[in-house]
């Protein structure tokens, strides 16, 4: 059994080929989107977070209003970009999200990716000290963990506008419960294993940004290995969860054949990011009896206990429900997903 959800990168573009033209377009079927799914017994919604871009960049209106809107769905971001944020900020508007959903909020954050914009962080009043962004990052995500942790920390007013309870104050509203559903966005093993060492669940997208000359599914089942090692030393009283995510699109109409029969022979890529190489997974495309046999060799989705479906968000929420609900159907079963 898997959990089974969709990511979504929410682009949209003024194009007579595209389903979302604006922003505005993108946001209101990303919520409806998360409302089929959920009807379909999808397991998640979660949204890709850029900046400077025509994406998703705003999660927490989004999620708020998802929240709103379901009642089972986890929902999640898969991944904010930690060199952008304040984490007081985000641990209030992360706490508001989390409780008017009914703590179901699953908050996937990472260093983030190539952005579109030379150093986006320092429009936004970030400056890393060494030029070392990175170690910003991971900064500003221990203040987040810490302020989670719901302890008190900040002095209180002696003479406040309305009454304090007794000692040291924390951020408010507080989620009880959502500290232990914070993912790491890992794109190394190393990073894996600091994830683990910090109490975070792992988040493994379809690239890594390493190389070691194996497939793409076994580096990553590596990684997945590294992380629940290091987990195990670092000696936490609960256990955490791991996400791959992949792009399934199983062909069981003409219209599937048209957007996606080409990809029925994709393969593993090597690029070059942040100057080194770097190993991109392939997709799976095909009828689904072809890519439940596939999909039984990647042993990094037999590793992980979640599965996020990347969905093609531009061709409308009625064809995107249609491929989620194509896995749960005529796929995640012959694998014993469902």
């Amino acid at each position: 059994m898997k959990h089974i959800g969709f990511l979504s990168f929410g682009h949209w573009t003024d194009s007579p080929h595209s389903q979302t033209r604006t922003a505005g377009d993108t946001l209101l079927q990303s919520i409806d989107l998360a409302v089929a799914a959920e009807e379909l017994g999808a397991d998640g919604a979660y949204f890709r977070v850029h900046h400077f871009a025509r994406q998703l960049a705003a999660p927490f209106p989004l999620l708020a209003a998802i929240g709103a809107r379901t009642s089972r769905i986890e929902i999640g971001t898969g991944v904010i970009d930690m060199r952008y944020e304040n984490p007081l900020y985000m641990a209030e508007d992360a706490g508001a999200a989390d409780l008017i959903s009914g703590g179901r909020l699953q908050l996937g954050i990472s260093r983030g990716s190539p952005e579109q914009v030379v150093d986006g962080y320092r429009y936004f009043g970030y400056r890393p000290e060494n030029d070392d962004h990175a170690a910003m990052a991971r900064r500003h995500t221990e203040v987040l963990l810490s302020v989670l942790d719901g302890e008190g920390f900040a002095e209180p007013n002696p003479r406040p506008m309305f009454p304090n309870p007794p000692g040291l104050l924390r951020v408010e509203p507080h989620s009880d419960g959502l500290r232990r559903r914070i993912w790491w966005g890992a794109g190394s093993r190393s990073t894996a294993e600091w994830a683990a060492e910090q109490g975070m669940n792992l988040m493994s997208s379809t690239l890594l940004t390493e190389d070691t000359g194996v497939p793409f599914h076994q580096l990553q089942a590596e990684q997945i290995e590294r992380f629940r090692k290091a987990w195990a030393e670092a000696g936490h009283d609960w256990q955490p969860r791991v996400s791959v995510s992949r792009s399934i699109m199983p062909i069981t109409t003409d219209e599937d054949r048209a957007y996606f029969g080409a990809d029925s022979n994709s393969r593993d890529q090597v690029g070059w990011i942040d100057g080194g190489n770097a190993r991109f997974g392939r997709s799976y495309a095909g009828e689904p009896d072809t890519l439940i046999a596939q999909l039984a060799e990647d042993e990094a989705i037999a590793a992980a206990d979640t599965l996020l479906l990347t969905v093609p968000n531009q061709l409308g929420v009625d064809y995107n429900a249609h491929l989620i609900e194509s896995v749960l159907r005529d796929v995640a079963p012959g694998l014993g997903w469902r």
